[in-house]
C-alpha cells in the first residue's frame, strides 16, 4: 500500500466505526456485575440477611441472535433455586422472565437463540440478571447487564488507527 493512501483508508476505517450501521454483523461483549444491593429493583436484600455476588461474561451474536454466557456467584445466604434473564426493565425496575438460566452448576454456562426484539433490549441495557434462592424468592443477587458505549469503542479505534498511521509514517 502506497504511504499517501495510508491515513485516508484509516480515517476511513475509523468514520466506519462512527457511523451506526455502517458495520457488519459482530460479537457483541455484554456483563454483568451482581450483588444484593441491586435486588428487588434496588431495595436490595443486604439489610434482610442477603449476601453474595456474581459476574457475568455475555455475548450476543448480531447476525445470529445466538446469546451467550457465562455467569458465576458466590457468598449466597441460601441455596439457589432459579436463575434468569428478565427484561425489558431499568435498574430500579422488575421485569418478566426472558431466559431462563441453569442455576444448578456454578458457574452457569449456556447459550440461545434470541429473538430480534430481546436483542434490541439487552443491547439497549434493559436486561437483567436475577439469582432467586430459597430465603429470597424473589431474587437475593441481581445485576444489570451491561452494554460497551459505542462512542468509547469507536474512540479507542480511531487511536489505534491513528496511532498506526503515525507509526508508519515515520519509518
Amino acid at each position: 500500500m502506497r504511504p499517501s493512501l495510508t491515513v485516508p483508508l484509516l480515517l476511513s476505517l475509523a468514520l466506519a466505526l462512527l457511523v451506526p450501521g455502517a458495520a457488519s454483523a459482530a460479537t457483541i461483549g455484554l456483563g454483568a456485575t451482581m450483588d444484593c444491593m441491586q435486588a428487588n429493583a434496588g431495595a436490595g436484600t443486604c439489610g434482610a440477611g442477603g449476601s453474595g455476588n456474581g459476574t457475568a461474561t455475555i455475548t450476543l451474536d448480531t447476525d445470529t441472535n445466538l446469546l451467550s454466557w457465562d455467569i458465576s456467584w458466590s457468598g449466597l445466604s441460601a441455596t439457589e433455586i432459579l436463575m434468569h434473564f428478565h427484561g425489558p426493565a431499568l435498574p430500579n425496575q422488575n421485569a418478566g422472565v426472558q431466559v431462563t438460566l441453569d442455576h444448578t452448576s456454578n458457574p452457569s454456562i449456556g447459550n440461545q437463540v434470541i429473538s430480534a426484539g430481546q436483542a434490541t433490549d439487552l443491547l439497549a441495557g434493559l436486561w437483567y440478571i436475577n439469582l432467586h434462592t430459597t430465603a429470597f424468592g424473589g431474587g437475593e443477587i441481581r445485576g444489570q447487564v451491561t452494554v460497551p458505549e459505542p462512542g468509547s469503542l469507536a474512540l479507542l479505534g480511531f487511536a489505534v488507527c491513528m496511532a498506526t498511521a503515525l507509526g508508519r509514517r515515520r519509518v
